[in-house]
């Protein structure tokens, strides 16, 4: 639309059509800079021209040209017009950092200045970079996530670094005839006997024998390491002093053999083959203090819990019950496993973790939730399970099979990753117990053999253990 007469005439400006006057801004200037304004727009003279011979040249990458507003509002695009010249154009004139990548074509919106001052910036290579960990990935180590280099997989040892020779060791799948002191004493129950083998200097010590009636069926150290339980034939549990191989009490209450037992930090589980679980207290004279009744068939496997506050107990009837002491009812009843549970362990590293494993028919290894009773994870490892035992340095367990492998693993947790698979015994690994150190296990089998295997590191030093394999050339007698 055109602009009215009186208003070109009071302007005194002849005006384009379409603009009107009041879109017109003047900016005003301070007196010098009018001054050398004015002397720039005559004709310098000869002697201007040598004095003022030098031009500023300013660095675009530090002028702020958006403040001029010299692309805040784009030219109308004309027909025909190549778009992605313009962008290019203004790339070049501006700098990249004034046209924004997310704007629409024709736009160039400009981006604010960075106020981040002084810090380090994130050099985004592109593909093209030879340094791009797009390219090279993170393996190479040119990417800024990875500071070290990914740790080997730690080594085990494949052969046991010592073997005992252990005659007349029973292959008996419900018996429990190994285990390891916290003095560092393994006791071994061997026919009527039970000796006792000290791992510091390989002193072997006779500690008891039952007699031609009755026989070993079970032995279990106290915490402390000093007295230890045997479990007979005959339904008795004894109690005896191990450093003065002195009897310190017999209990009865059983009906028939006591194939596993069981120590917290004052009570004494035994589980038979009656069925029953019985609670003895060394502080009172009376043989047992509670008797626990869930089973339909041998008890063949307890456990305590960590805390003392929960009792896991396993049997021929292919059950696994938990029970807690306020209560002669099992809190929880746990039927998956379609085959004997014997292998119980409570994990040091979490709470109300409990795994347990079944037998032939069953081959798996279930992990369970206490809190709830619910199945966390559940593995089948194609052999019996005939034990279990958590190491107190890392959070893996090893577990030893029985028909048809024989084998001897360790697992990572909670990914269940196999760290190592050992053979070595040439019947059912059915007995294992774990050094007071936690890095070595001994395993004992129907062979009548006991191996010593470096599998877990340190609580301190998790170096990988040096393979000492040449040692298990050598052979003793814990007899």
């Amino acid at each position: 639309m055109e602009s009215p007469p009186s208003q070109a005439k009071k302007s005194g400006l002849n005006l384009p059509a379409g603009m009107s006057g009041t879109s017109l801004r003047l900016d005003t200037f301070s007196a010098s800079c009018s001054l050398r304004a004015l002397s720039n727009l005559s004709s310098p003279s000869p002697s201007k021209t040598s004095t003022c011979s030098d031009r500023f040249i300013p660095c675009r990458s530090s002028s702020r040209l958006h403040t001029f507003g010299l692309i805040d509002k784009p030219s109308p695009v004309k027909e025909g017009s190549n778009e992605a010249y313009s962008r290019l154009l203004k790339s070049e004139l501006f700098g990249p950092d004034f046209v924004s990548p997310s704007s629409p074509a024709g736009s160039g919106s400009p981006i604010s200045p960075n106020k981040n001052m002084l810090r380090f910036r994130t050099d985004h290579s592109g593909p093209t970079s030879p340094f791009s960990p797009s390219i090279l990935g993170q393996q190479n180590g040119f990417s800024s996530e990875s500071s070290t280099p990914p740790k080997p997989p730690r080594k085990v040892p494949k052969t046991p670094h010592k073997v005992l020779d252990a005659p007349s060791l029973q292959d008996d799948f419900y018996l429990n005839l190994v285990d390891w002191s916290s003095q560092n004493v393994l006791a071994v129950g061997l026919g009527t006997c039970v000796y006792l083998w000290s791992a510091s200097n390989s002193k072997v010590t006779k500690l008891c024998d039952l007699g031609p009636y009755d026989g070993v069926c079970s032995v279990q150290w106290t915490r402390e390491g000093s007295f230890i339980s045997v479990g007979t034939s005959l339904g008795q549990v004894q109690i005896w002093d191990g450093s003065q191989c002195k009897k310190v009490r017999t209990m009865s209450g059983h009906q028939t053999r006591t194939g596993v037992l069981a120590w917290n930090s004052r009570i004494l589980a035994s589980g038979s083959r009656d069925r029953n679980i019985l609670q003895h207290d060394m502080r009172v004279s009376s043989d047992f203090v509670g008797k626990l009744v869930g089973h339909k068939s041998e008890v063949c496997g307890l456990k305590w819990s960590c805390d003392d506050r929960e009792l896991a107990s396993g049997g021929n009837d292919n059950q696994l019950l938990v029970w807690n002491q306020q209560s002669h009812q099992p809190t929880l009843r746990l039927t998956e496993h379609t085959a004997a549970v014997k292998a119980i362990a409570w994990s040091p590293h979490q709470n109300n973790l409990l795994v347990s494993g079944g037998g032939t028919a069953d081959r798996c290894i279930r992990f369970w939730n206490t809190t709830n009773g619910h199945q966390l994870n559940c593995v089948d490892t194609g052999s019996q399970v005939c034990n279990l035992a958590w190491s107190k340095n890392v959070n893996e367990l090893v577990s030893t099979h029985g028909y048809s492998q024989n084998q001897i693993m360790v697992w990572k947790y909670p990914s269940l990753a196999k760290v190592a698979t050992l053979t070595g015994h040439s019947m059912r690994v059915l007995y294992l117990a774990m050094s007071p150190d936690g890095q070595t296990i001994v395993t004992g089998a129907g062979d009548e053999t006991l191996r010593f295997w470096n599998v877990f590191p340190s609580m301190k030093a998790p170096a990988p253990v040096k393979d000492t394999g040449l040692w298990s050339l050598g052979r003793t007698q814990i007899r």
